[in-house]
Order: structure tokens, then C-alpha cells, then sequence
């Protein structure tokens, strides 16, 4: 199981350089490999990641609102869930492909496509936003008991005394008492 996980490690962090642009005065890419590159993005479930990764955004983005404003009207809800559509994503998807274009002969483009249609990576693919998905909230659940234990408390406690954050840190006095120092 370990081939799966580096494969997938690999097409991960040719993802994460997505995020610096292709430079404008590079070649024009050949259209047969972006075709490639973009059913290797499908084959791989890379549009789900990014649907899911829109989804998270979002949510994270309605959780501060709906702390910042208690009532919001259902209509408001609505528009924002249009916020990033297929447009977005599709920009998204314009700026992805080039990291691949440059990294990535069209050889083995069309050959990671070959292997991410069999059948067990199909599967894989299938199951692997589930499982992710069940993973995630274990670990954010195991991150809420750790943080609210009595443990973890009384280490933070002793890790906040031994650097003296308190003093490093003072708690900006209120208006109404003098400052000392002036």
C-alpha cells in the first residue's frame, strides 16, 4: 500500500506549486497535453479535492460571518453559497495545469492516466474522500480532547511559565487607569 500513498504524496505537492502562476511569456502549450493533463485531473479525483477545498473555504467563511452577524437572512445564504462557481474553479483549474505541463513529459502524463483507470485505483479513488473525509473528523475530534484535557492544559501552563510569556506579553492597560511611564 505504500506505492498508492507515495503516488498520491507525489501528485499532492505537484498541486501545492500550483499556487505560483505560469509565467505569461512561456511557450504556448501543446493542446493534446493539456487535454492530458486534464483527464489526469479527473482520473486522479484532483476535481474533487478542489470541490472539497472550495467547500472548506466557504464553510470557514460562513462560520466567521454567522459569528460576526447572528442573523442572516436565507436569501443571503443562497448567494453565498455562488460565490466560487465554475468559473472560480475553472480559473483554478487554468493555473493547476500549467504546474503539470512543466513538470511532467506528456509520456508519463498519458501513463499515470493508464494507470489511475484501472480498476483498483478507480476504488481508490472512490473511496479515498470518504475515508478522508472519516479521517478528518477523528483527527479534529482528537485534537478538541487533547487541547481540553487536564494533561495538555497543565503542559501548556508550565510551557507558558518556563519562557515567561505572561511578562513577555502584557495585557494592554484600560484607558481609564494612568500609565505609569508617562
Amino acid at each position: 500500500m505504500k506505492l498508492p500513498q507515495r503516488i498520491a504524496a507525489a501528485l499532492w505537492i505537484t498541486l501545492a506549486l500550483a499556487t505560483a502562476s505560469a509565467n505569461a511569456d512561456e511557450a504556448p502549450m501543446d493542446p493534446g497535453k493539456r487535454e492530458d493533463i486534464k483527464k489526469l485531473l479527473e482520473v486522479t479525483g484532483i476535481h474533487e479535492q478542489l470541490a472539497y477545498m472550495k467547500d472548506s473555504l466557504l464553510n470557514s467563511y460562513s462560520q466567521m460571518i454567522a459569528f460576526a452577524y447572528p442573523k442572516v437572512p436565507q436569501e443571503f445564504w443562497k448567494e453565498f453559497d455562488g460565490l466560487i462557481g465554475e468559473r472560480e474553479m475553472k480559473e483554478l483549474e487554468d493555473r493547476i495545469v500549467p504546474v503539470y505541463d512543466k513538470n511532467m513529459d506528456r509520456e508519463t502524463i498519458k501513463k499515470l492516466i493508464e494507470m489511475f483507470e484501472t480498476p483498483f485505483w478507480v476504488e481508490w479513488r472512490n473511496k479515498m474522500p470518504r475515508i478522508s473525509q472519516e479521517a478528518g473528523l477523528i483527527g479534529s475530534q482528537w485534537g478538541q480532547e487533547i487541547s481540553q484535557s487536564a494533561a495538555f492544559k497543565s503542559k501548556m501552563e508550565t510551557l507558558v511559565q518556563k519562557y515567561e510569556l505572561e511578562k513577555l506579553n502584557p495585557r494592554p492597560e484600560s484607558k481609564s487607569q494612568p500609565n505609569p511611564e508617562k
